[in-house]
């Protein structure tokens, strides 16, 4: 079985060449980084839909005109097939937006819309990274984050500016 990754949106964002503050190398990193998915890794989503709707309100499903709109209307093509995407169940909770977010103080100012990722890379019980490229919030949050036991792949560390 193909290892399994999450990733934040911004990945295919910045695959698009459309992020002002992304160097040429952070965009080459997110382009080989959805090469890697898609040849060699499983992308989690949940089953309500969350993740795919982020994607897709920032990603153009007809796949044009950048690599990250391409990569999208591939998984959207492929959603459904156990080699590329798994559905994993998170449940909604009033106050952290998951119920599998960690109930903890040190992550009560995580950016609310990227908890789904957290949540599914916890319920998922494989312990995937989770792909960021741009938002610096993981890399604000990314002591806590590890200690709750996420792993965090900053595929362009010269945006996180060092803290």
């Amino acid at each position: 079985m193909k290892p399994a990754v999450v990733m934040d949106t911004n990945v295919a964002v910045v695959a698009n060449g459309k992020t002002a503050q992304a160097s040429p190398a952070c965009v080459v990193n997110c382009l080989d980084r959805l090469e890697k998915i898609r040849a060699d890794e499983r992308l989690l989503l949940d089953r309500g839909w969350d993740i795919l709707e982020e994607y897709r309100r920032h990603l153009h499903p007809s796949g044009q005109p950048g690599a990250g709109d391409a990569f999208f209307k591939w998984l959207w093509n492929n959603q459904e097939n156990p080699e590329v995407c798994r559905r994993v169940p998170i449940t909604p909770h009033l106050g952290r937006e998951f119920e599998e977010f960690p109930d903890s103080d040190e992550l009560a100012d995580f950016d609310r819309s990227d908890r789904k990722f957290v949540a599914v890379a916890l319920a998922s019980g494989e312990s995937p990274p989770i792909l960021n490229a741009a938002d610096r919030d993981w890399w604000h949050h990314r002591g806590p984050l590890e200690r709750q036991g996420i792993r965090i792949d900053f595929l362009c560390p010269d945006l996180m500016g060092g803290g």
